[in-house]
């Protein structure tokens, strides 16, 4: 059974990212550095800091909200959480303190957090069973929404800034008004999908009169949560450090390719969001081919020419210090990128157990974000003390590990099953 790409839940969840994504987008690259330094005369430091407690707020609350999620269905937990995206651009217009910022860029990470574990829950059970890989095609779908909004947001916001002579009170009000559509659009997600009815509604009494059979205790209900992870997620332990890996191998490229472009290959910013458009675009356009492809072929052979790829791509990139050369590197991340993201979806998806889908995706999605955060620190460090060229060797080396972890956890799967057999 394969997911219909027109059917109503994706088509909100892509309008869902692709704006989240944008109003995140504007903020975080386009807008905030420059306005906290400048207009706000805050150090770097503070403006890593406040970063930092951004990326902590979507991870932290990932999981806690996947199990909310279980509970009240995608509409309410989706609505509530955005509605923090909104009061967060709100408390940065009339911020005029790192204090008051930092705890508004931590509000804007708790208010995305919930968007990946929804969306990847959605997916899994729009697929059908576990065994039935047919989510790559929506996986690359929503991957696609999420890389067009972060790279669409900051170039139309840079641009009325610089084109159109708004002010930044201007540019964050265009922000609030998508925040608002965000909301909207949420308030039409369906509380569940197919037969998959949240715990809550399934605990209603056997007459269906619909009062619930016992009144709903948070601690108790935690607990038994926690035993059906624990018994039904039935995953190679192997697949916990690869997760974190996975977003770790980024997180060390991200704070330093902007700086490497600048003092390595001198381009110019034009030249530089050629680069980007070229990495991000190639990976855009490959993103839904490469999503049905593992549909009908399947995970392993995507990932292992993937992982193989990106890691040589990145140690050459490392190395080029002329542009065509560079544009050629980028390309090859892109495509490498491409193969990858949908194909390490899916795979994912087929680890997740039916019960407590929502929780799992959480705790996969924290653990992958955990990576994220790691990353920029060594990264800088790398940059600092060893080369300009390290965090990419780093990153390349990462990809080499997953390779191997992803051949063994499915090795292990294999003999598992034989067995079982």
């Amino acid at each position: 059974m394969h997911i219909n790409l027109a059917s109503p839940f994706i088509v909100e969840m892509w309008v869902i990212i692709f704006l989240v994504e944008f109003v995140k987008g504007s903020l975080l690259v386009a807008l905030l550095p420059v306005y906290m330094e400048n207009i706000l005369g805050l150090s770097v430091t503070v403006v890593g800091f406040a970063f930092a407690l951004q990326y902590l707020g979507d991870n932290l609350f990932r999981s806690p909200f996947g199990w909310v999620m279980e509970r009240i269905g995608y509409r309410w937990t989706m609505t509530g959480a955005l509605l923090l995206i909104l009061v967060a651009v709100g408390m940065i217009i009339y911020a005029k303190d790192a204090t008051t910022l930092s705890i508004a860029c931590l509000v804007l990470g708790i208010g995305t957090s919930p968007l990946w574990p929804c969306t990847m829950t959605g997916i899994t059970e729009l697929a059908g069973s576990t065994e039935s890989g047919s989510s790559g095609a929506a996986m690359g779908a929503v991957e696609m929404a999420s890389l067009a909004g972060t790279g669409i947001g900051p170039i139309i916001v840079n641009f009325m800034m610089d084109h159109g002579g708004q002010g930044y009170r201007t540019v964050f009000l265009v922000l609030m008004g998508f925040a608002a559509a965000v909301v909207a659009v949420a308030l039409l997600l369906p509380s569940r999908i197919g037969g998959h009815a949240p715990h809550v509604v399934r605990e209603m009494n056997a007459d269906g009169a619909g009062a619930p059979r016992t009144p709903l205790r948070p601690l108790q209900s935690l607990k038994r949560t926690w035993h059906q992870v624990r018994t039904s997620l039935k995953v190679s332990r192997l697949l916990f450090p690869a997760l974190f890996l996975q977003a770790f191998a980024i997180g060390l490229m991200t704070p330093v390719v902007t700086l490497f472009a600048r003092s390595e290959l001198h381009v110019t910013p034009n030249q530089f969001s050629l680069l980007l458009i070229a990495g991000g675009g190639i990976t855009v356009l490959a993103l839904i081919p490469a999503g049905k492809l593992v549909d009908k072929i399947g995970t392993s052979v995507f990932l292992n020419i993937g992982f193989l790829l990106a890691a040589c791509s990145l140690a050459f990139f490392s190395q080029v210090r002329w542009l065509p050369l560079a544009f050629v590197a980028v390309a090859l991340v892109g495509i490498s990128y491409a193969l990858i993201l949908p194909a390490w979806n899916a795979f994912l998806a087929k680890q997740v157990p039916k019960g407590e889908r929502g929780t799992v995706w959480g705790l996969f999605l924290t653990l992958q974000g955990s990576g994220m955060v790691a990353g920029p620190v060594l990264s800088g460090k790398l940059w600092d003390s060893v080369s300009h060229s390290a965090p990419f060797l780093a990153s390349a080396g990462v990809m080499v590990l997953l390779f191997g972890l992803h051949l063994l956890i499915v090795h292990r799967t294999k003999l598992k099953q034989g067995s079982a057999h």
